[in-house]
């Protein structure tokens, strides 16, 4: 490693409010469940009866569920449903495509969830944590430091109330399902590991304990926590990987990456070799490109380098052009200086996509709709 080592407190709060959420439903495995209703005093099955109406018919309105007595549904949803999210402000782009909503938990702390409708395919990025411990330098979350940790059900909530808005017809297009989910919201997903790995739990589960999505729709995006991302490897589901890498010198990404002084630029490309040989699933390399900074065609050279002293075939590279932040220095790069990027990895061979930036007429960098209201 390189650089001055930095403690990382990921278990305490560096600002905001900070609570322990009520239990949910959600919250349980499915024999849980089935001890929760029991103790109400109902029969076991119906804790199957409201996994059905939570992950299939995606509501816990007690109204919606006739096929519970109403004194049941009426107790059953009280003790195992609290309200955890309550949507504050919407903000919508591409004719309505591009849904950014701030979400108040129960406790006052704020987070951010984005739904984004395509021709082929609708894709929820979800935050797992409200602020961020790890403080990069570019990233408008990052400046809000860590609140806390959310619980299993209040990410799931996210997911839930996204999936029945499509299902509704309420996004333009027509009614229709949510195939991808993608843990680049607010938070360092792996810092929050077990209610993460709970949700993607919940998210891959078959009907009625689960959402029934496919694994390799759901992406968990890492700034590079190396021991989580190889524990991550063995969980045998085969989410993908995104390491937001940013820089491909150590110089560099510890001053945009403060977690790069823990774990340096190669020992996370490692780890996310290691995820590769372990999964067979390729990984994504995330790069925002920032204007003057790290956009530079040597540093793409040597990313390309770096990626394929690994092997061949194992990486796919995504440029973002940075979304950015009011009053920050950080900038996208320009459109000429982005294509020579991009045309210098694919001359290594990296298989290389310019990810879609959308929102950002909507405060679309996850963070900025809560930083506003601070």
């Amino acid at each position: 490693m390189t650089g001055t080592p930095v403690r990382l407190d990921l278990s305490s709060p560096t600002r905001g409010p900070r609570g322990k959420p009520p239990k949910h439903f959600v919250d349980l495995s499915p024999e849980q469940r089935v001890e929760a209703v029991t103790e109400l005093g109902e029969k076991p099955f119906r804790a199957k009866q409201l996994a059905t109406h939570y992950f299939t018919h995606l509501t816990s309105d007690p109204a919606a569920m006739t096929d519970l007595p109403k004194a049941t549904r009426d107790k059953l949803v009280e003790g195992l449903f609290p309200t955890l999210l309550t949507e504050h402000r919407t903000l919508t782009a591409d004719q309505g495509t591009t849904v950014k909503t701030l979400w108040h938990l129960f406790d006052g702390a704020k987070v951010e969830s984005v739904l984004m409708r395509y021709a082929n395919r609708t894709t929820l990025c979800i935050s797992s944590q409200a602020g961020c411990g790890l403080a990069c330098s570019f990233c408008a979350t990052g400046q809000l430091g860590l609140t806390r940790n959310l619980s299993t059900a209040e990410i799931v909530e996210q997911v839930r109330a996204a999936a029945r808005s499509l299902a509704d017809g309420e996004v333009p297009g027509g009614p229709t399902r949510l195939t991808n989910v993608v843990f680049m919201g607010m938070g360092e997903p792996l810092a929050n590991y077990k209610a993460v790995m709970e949700t993607v739990r919940r998210l891959v589960a078959p009907a009625p304990d689960g959402l029934g999505m496919s694994a390799r729709n759901v992406t968990v995006s890492t700034v590079g926590m190396v021991p989580a991302m190889d524990k991550l490897a063995n969980e045998g589901i085969p989410v993908t990987l995104a390491l937001s890498l940013h820089a491909p010198d150590d110089e560099l990404r510890s001053e945009l990456v403060p977690v790069n002084t823990r774990w340096s630029v190669d020992e996370a490309i490692d780890s996310a070799h290691r995820y590769f040989v372990k999964t067979g699933r390729r990984v994504s390399i995330e790069y925002a490109l920032i204007r003057d900074v790290n956009d530079h065609a040597w540093r793409a050279d040597l990313l390309g380098e770096k990626l394929n002293a690994r092997g061949k075939g194992w990486v796919h590279c995504n440029p973002i052009p940075l979304n950015p932040v009011p009053n920050s220095r950080w900038t996208a790069s320009d459109p000429q200086v982005e294509r020579e990027f991009v045309a210098r990895l694919r001359a290594h061979g990296i298989p290389t996509t310019v990810r879609d930036t959308r929102g950002s007429e909507i405060d679309g960098a996850c963070g900025q709709l809560a930083a506003e209201e601070d």
